[in-house]
């Protein structure tokens, strides 16, 4: 099967994720994600790439990113998953055994207005749908935790958004996702479709030739 076009150009906002192979927890102790927030602030200084959300998981994580020219976020994301894989195996005595990742990173357009607090929100919201965390900003790894508790160091690993976060923040960041916001933000994760509103997802979809995203799952039917 073909792969879907990758967009990489410079001041769009992407959402990026990727998983360990086969699923296998890969963060188990403060150390490890630790060492995963020192390689981030090393991939955000050698590309100057804005990160405007963030999440990491027990077997996979999440990046809002939000880069200044084309090709960044390839230098960016080579980096930082290549980097980690390496650090895992030294650390761990494992190097030879194989991937850390499950493949390469996705990743997909996000309108740069509500749509990008949607996505925003659905990053950091993650250990509260995966019950780790009761309140958002409680789990110490990602940008919530950062936003709420972080030294001034901390909170510049992430860059000031675009689109301004809502002045009640911590009520908002706490509020459960609808249901239909959550059902098309994985249906775009899923397939890499862009993620806003109707007419800018065409645009992006003619521009930048994403139109496998849109299929849907299954063969093509033959002609009658």
């Amino acid at each position: 099967m073909a792969r879907s076009a990758r967009v990489d150009v410079g001041n769009r906002v992407y959402h990026t994720i990727n998983r360990a192979v086969g699923r296998l927890r890969i963060f188990n102790t403060p150390d490890d994600y630790r060492l995963f927030i020192d390689l981030l602030r090393e991939a955000k200084e050698m590309t100057d790439m804005r990160i405007l959300a963030f999440t990491i998981m027990p077997n996979h994580w999440h990046l809002q990113l939000y880069p200044r020219r084309d090709k960044d976020l390839a230098q960016c994301m080579h980096w930082l998953t290549n980097a980690h894989t390496r650090r895992v195996h030294s650390l761990t005595k494992t190097i030879g055994t194989g991937s850390l990742y499950q493949g390469r990173y996705k990743s997909f357009l996000i309108e740069n207005d509500s749509h990008l607090l949607t996505v925003l929100k659905y990053i950091e919201r993650n250990p509260v749908r995966a019950k780790l965390s009761k309140k958002v900003e409680d789990w110490k790894w990602g940008s919530a935790w950062i936003r709420k508790n972080g030294s001034a160091e901390q909170q510049r690993l992430l860059a000031e958004s675009p689109t301004p976060l809502p002045r009640n923040y911590r009520t908002w960041i706490n509020t459960s996702d609808t249901d239909e916001n959550l059902t098309h933000l994985r249906t775009s994760v899923n397939k890499g479709t862009p993620y806003g509103g109707a007419l800018w997802v065409a645009q992006m979809v003619d521009t930048y030739k994403l139109e496998r995203t849109m299929r849907r799952p299954g063969r093509p039917k033959g002609k009658d």
